[in-house]
C-alpha cells in the first residue's frame, strides 16, 4: 500500500481546474476527503475595496494607474525585456535607445515616461518612449518600448533589462521634422534630470 504524497493543497477561493474549468473548490474538497489530503481555500485579498487579481492588475496598468497596480502587486510594476537591435535612429539623433523585446508583459498607455532600468543588478535612470514612433516610423506600425539611459554608453544587445515606470511625462506625438523631435527629446531629458534631482 502506497502512502499519499500529497498532504495539503492551497488554492484561491475561485480556483478551477479540469476540462472546461468545471472542477471547483467543492469538488476538490470531496477529492481531498476521498484521497486523504487537506484543502485550504485562500480568501480574496482586497486593496482599496477591490479584489486583487492578475486581471485587475493588468487593467490598472493598461489604464496607466501604476499606483494601484503597485499596491496590488506589493511592489512597483515593471516590464522585463531583452535588448534587441533597432533602426539606430536614436543614435543618429544623438540619443541612442535600447529597444526592448518584452517578455509577454502588459504595457501601460503609450507615451514618454521617466523610468529606471535594472541591468546586471545596477540601476540606471532613463527616459522611455512607448508607442509607434510616428515621426520616424514608416510602413506597418509596430509598438516599441525603447529607453534612453542617462549618462550611459555601453553595448547591451542581448541583455535582459527590467524597466520601472516612475512618472508619465507626456503623450506620444508626431513632429513635423526630426529637428523638432530632437528639441522635444532634449526637453524630456532635461525634465527627467530635474525630477531626479528633486
Amino acid at each position: 500500500m502506497h502512502s499519499n504524497p500529497l498532504g495539503e493543497i492551497c488554492v484561491g477561493h475561485e480556483w478551477s481546474f479540469g476540462k472546461d474549468r468545471r472542477g471547483n473548490l467543492d469538488l476538490l474538497k470531496k477529492l481531498g476527503a476521498q484521497f486523504d489530503f487537506h484543502v485550504v481555500a485562500i480568501s480574496p485579498v482586497k486593496v482599496g475595496g477591490a479584489v486583487v487579481s492578475s486581471t485587475a492588475i493588468r487593467r490598472a496598468v493598461e489604464k496607466g494607474d501604476l499606483a494601484t497596480a503597485a499596491a496590488m502587486l506589493g511592489r512597483d510594476y515593471t516590464v522585463l525585456g531583452t535588448v534587441v537591435a533597432g533602426g539606430k535612429m536614436g543614435k543618429k539623433l544623438g540619443y541612442p535607445t535600447a529597444n526592448l523585446s518584452a517578455h509577454s508583459e502588459q504595457f501601460p498607455p503609450n507615451g514618454v515616461y521617466l523610468a529606471e532600468a535594472t541591468l546586471d543588478r545596477a540601476l540606471y535612470p532613463g527616459v522611455v518612449n512607448l508607442g509607434y514612433r510616428p515621426t520616424v516610423s514608416s510602413g506597418k506600425p509596430e509598438r516599441v518600448l525603447e529607453i534612453y539611459l542617462l549618462d550611459f554608453d555601453r553595448d547591451i544587445y542581448g541583455k535582459d533589462v527590467e524597466v520601472r515606470f516612475i512618472r508619465y511625462l507626456r503623450p506620444e506625438q508626431k513632429f513635423d521634422s526630426l529637428e523638432a523631435l530632437v528639441r522635444q527629446i532634449e526637453r524630456d531629458v532635461r525634465q527627467a534630470r530635474e525630477l531626479l534631482a528633486t
